[in-house]
């Protein structure tokens, strides 16, 4: 259990934009678009990391993408499979035609005319035609067979990312969220400090330069404010199109996210749970599966098939005296000679192969190095992280300190503005190691392959 609630640790993937690793991969575009769904409403959306996540999962463009891939993979084998079913269909013709005997070879005595006709011909038949034995088709229906099996991991695949990113870009609104927040609080103290300096600079204790200073910072931090509003936006406008909110919803985050313990589990343990649960590398391996499959279908074209023809019905002159007929015939087709398309196509098939084995083969090694990498973060931003909550803590008692000396006289406000940068840069270090440290967790998430089903036990209301 305590390995499946490792897979979400990208819900509590922290507060900042920075990270130390890409979470989604280089091919990852179309899932940070959406297709937007009905109407914007004028109510104010309370939107739960839950419902990003539903809603994601309904109207994410990637993972529509993906559904739609596996619906035409679904086609492409119902195709194949017709080349082994009974193929059946009908005809009812009715002719009127003049036929030249001597034209088919018919003898006739001198002086006999060889036109015939006009007259009717009625003829209502069906066709049938059955391949018994057809290892090209054979073959080539089970590389479709794969191929299917290859787009439905590919489609838990994409549903796995679409989590990640929903989940990624909640918090990331969130943390811009949090950030602004942060630099509002920060405006806040600078202007605290700035109406102090003015009120002891009319009372004669401070000098002007103290009021300078003061004012500078306090710019600066209104500068940040603006800057980090703008950010908070632009991270909720992304939430919005990548879940596929209607154009224009306004909507409200609820900050309700699980606290999730680090992962007991050791680098075996994962890599083994990776190799069994990466729908993405197992769709890899259907695909060699495949490529095996179509090569086998190609050289199957080379060797006899065997194929019943047979069709049965009713001919004659009209439709009242047509009578009964049909016919039975078994084939046996033996290529011999197709100028070399058989060859051309093994080597086709032939590369494809070895392109697939090559696909799977460094996939099964990027998931040892995606782990392994995962497992490295952990180590180095959870030490980051303790250094930069030490760091935070006592940035804020140099600022309550520097505060308490400039109100007694003792010392310039320069140490506030010092003090006050020190706060500034200690947390957004504590931001940065906090959202590393998850991103480290979020990343052993998707290494291990089962985002979704651990999402939906911890969520509950995730579909």
């Amino acid at each position: 259990m305590r390995v499946v609630l490792a897979i979400v640790f990208l819900l509590i993937a922290g507060i900042a934009q920075g990270q130390t690793r890409p979470i989604l991969p280089p091919d990852a575009g179309p899932f940070l678009g959406g297709v937007p769904s009905g109407p914007a409403t004028a109510d104010t959306l309370a939107l739960t990391i839950a419902d990003a996540i539903n809603r994601a999962l309904e109207h994410n463009l990637g993972l529509l993408t993906a559904e739609q891939e596996s619906g035409r993979a679904r086609g492409a084998r119902g195709v194949a499979l017709a080349d082994l079913m009974p193929n059946l269909d009908g005809r009812l013709a009715e002719t009127r035609q003049k036929v030249n005997l001597a034209a088919f070879g018919f003898p006739l005595p001198a002086g006999t005319a060889s036109l015939v006709g006009p007259f009717n011909v009625f003829d209502a038949r069906i066709h049938l035609s059955q391949s018994i034995f057809d290892l090209g088709a054979l073959n080539a229906l089970r590389a479709e067979g794969h191929t299917l099996a290859a787009a439905e991991y590919s489609v838990k695949s994409a549903r796995d990312l679409v989590v990640l990113v929903s989940a990624n870009a909640y918090l990331q609104a969130l943390a811009a969220a949090a950030r602004a927040e942060a630099a509002r609080a920060q405006t806040d103290t600078a202007e605290a400090i700035f109406n102090q300096a003015s009120s002891m600079k009319q009372s004669g204790i401070v000098a002007g330069i103290d009021v300078l200073r003061a004012e500078v910072r306090l710019a600066t931090e209104r500068q940040r404010t603006t800057a980090a509003r703008n950010d908070s936006e632009k991270a909720r406008l992304q939430l919005a199109r990548l879940i596929g909110l209607p154009i224009g919803q306004p909507f409200t985050l609820v900050d309700d996210l699980p606290n999730v313990p680090m992962p007991e589990i050791g680098l075996k343990d994962a890599l083994e749970r990776a190799y069994r649960a990466r729908p993405d590398y197992q769709a890899a391996l259907e695909r060699v599966r495949a490529a095996e499959s179509e090569k086998r279908s190609v050289v199957g074209e080379a060797l006899p098939s065997v194929q019943v023809n047979a069709d049965y019905g009713d001919i004659g002159l009209t439709l009242h005296d047509a009578r009964s007929t049909f016919s039975v015939a078994g084939a046996v087709n033996v290529p011999i000679f197709q100028g070399g398309r058989t060859h051309g196509r093994l080597q086709q098939a032939d590369a494809a192969l070895r392109r697939r084995r090559a696909e799977a083969d460094d996939l099964k090694a990027g998931i040892y190095y995606d782990v392994r990498g995962a497992f490295l973060d952990l180590q180095a931003s959870g030490e980051q992280l303790q250094v930069a909550t030490r760091a935070r803590e006592l940035s804020a008692q140099q600022l309550t300190q520097a505060r308490d000396r400039f109100a007694a006289g003792v010392a310039s406000n320069i140490e506030i503005v010092q003090a006050q940068e020190a706060v500034a840069e200690s947390s957004e270090q504590y931001i940065s190691a906090l959202y590393s440290f998850n991103v480290a967790k979020a990343l052993l998430a998707r290494g291990l392959g089962v985002a979704e089903e651990a999402t939906r036990q911890l969520l509950g209301g995730v579909r």
